[in-house]
């Protein structure tokens, strides 16, 4: 059940609940320190998810590359996007008055993708959550009976979810504060339920895959991990936010995570109608076409046994080196395989390389086309298994954490 995921590398994050008709990110309860009551009023009611098209999502996923979609079942604000009977604060009963969560996993199934469901334990609405306008999460419960109250309830959210919706891929979970929230008992019961489901880190063991957000950081371990990151400063829809990373910073962080041996979720957030923003779709169609051309260097990849460069970025599969050139140069040195090359060319056509490797092992390698704003793939095919030079260290700098 791993190799799916291990073979995966990229993954759609959707961001998309009642504090999208908000507009001011998935935080906006907390942040303004907003009742349930106006929150309810103003935001839950407005969120009508007009435009609400899941197989528009699941084909944009598909046609860009990825393959598999996490979507935020229930976010720390406590609304669901399903039709739970734990409580009426739920998307069929108020807003699109429906179960969106069904809607969903049917969609990413017709797509032939992988279905995640976010979940969040911390729950702002719930009477016995013990503080919701924390900065940032309570440490502790201030009552052990509201404590047990409130880990059946969401015990019992998990179980509908992973009991009414056919095969779920993965949970992934987040605010999962205060603990202890049970999370050992709760996995156990998931797993009975949902056998070949990967869960994340953050609640409890055993758990299949860790998890870094917004920074790019390996395990120093062969586990699975996954790298979520946002498309501009926010998760969940905000008006305001126009900082958004361009096609080539999503392909470096794509490179940057394949050749850590990681997965790449990346965010979208989208409108409270439905409609993913339209500069989200143009810089995702942009990497994707990218991806048409180099996905082979992506898909399927192992951790790569070679060091930081500042000209290019590493991944490798099999007997074959991926050497994408990140600067537009003409002609690199990578003085790093060990490996005698038995051949070279570019990715984007097959057409042979002009290089020489030196009895040193120097790598040089002369007449690259330009990036094109992205990033250009030169493949070496190798003798034997990839090996450095030297091996990797510790990229440290004293007096630095």
């Amino acid at each position: 059940m791993e190799n799916w995921f291990k073979d995966a590398r990229y993954g759609m994050f959707i961001h998309w609940g009642a504090y999208s008709a908000a507009a001011r990110g998935e935080w906006v309860y907390n942040r303004e320190r907003i009742g349930k009551e106006e929150y309810l009023e103003k935001y839950v009611k407005n969120f009508k998810a007009e435009n609400y098209n899941p197989d528009e999502w699941t084909q944009l996923a598909k046609d860009v590359g990825m393959k598999y979609v996490v979507l935020t079942a229930k976010h720390h604000d406590g609304f669901c996007l399903w039709n739970t009977k734990t409580t009426d604060y739920n998307a069929a009963i108020f807003g699109p008055k429906k179960d969106l969560v069904a809607e969903y996993v049917n969609a990413v199934r017709r797509a032939g993708l992988k279905v995640g469901i976010y979940y969040s334990p911390a729950d702002w609405a719930h009477p016995d959550y013990p503080d919701a306008y924390s900065r940032d999460w309570p440490l502790v419960w201030d009552d052990e009976v509201k404590r047990k109250r409130f880990v059946a309830f969401y015990t019992e959210q998990l179980r509908e979810l992973m009991t009414n919706y056919g095969k779920i891929d993965i949970l992934w979970y987040d605010g999962c504060l205060p603990q202890p929230l049970d999370g050992n008992e709760v996995n156990a019961m998931v797993r009975s339920l949902q056998p070949e489901i990967l869960i994340s880190a953050r609640n409890g063991s055993p758990y299949d895959f860790s998890v870094c957000e917004q920074a790019i950081v390996p395990p120093k371990d062969d586990r699975l991990w996954e790298a979520c990151m946002t498309l501009n400063d926010n998760w969940g829809y905000h008006a305001g936010d126009s900082d958004y990373k361009s096609p080539r910073e999503v392909v470096k962080m794509l490179l940057s995570v394949a050749q850590g041996g990681g997965n790449l979720l990346l965010n979208v957030g989208p409108k409270s109608d439905g409609t993913i923003p339209e500069q989200s779709v143009e810089i995702l169609e942009k990497v994707g076409k990218w991806l048409k051309v180099n996905g082979d260097a992506i898909y399927g990849s192992e951790k790569s046994p070679f060091s930081h460069s500042p000209s290019h970025m590493i991944t490798v599969k099999g007997n074959r080196i991926y050497i994408h050139v990140i600067k537009r140069l003409s002609e690199i040195c990578v003085a790093e395989i060990k490996n005698p090359i038995k051949r070279m060319f570019l990715l984007q056509n097959g057409e042979d390389c002009q290089f020489n490797q030196t009895e040193e092992g120097r790598l040089f390698v002369s007449g690259i086309p330009d990036t094109e704003g992205t990033a250009v793939t030169l493949v070496c095919e190798t003798e034997g298994k990839p090996e450095p030079i030297v091996k990797k260290g510790t990229f440290w700098i004293p007096g630095q954490d």
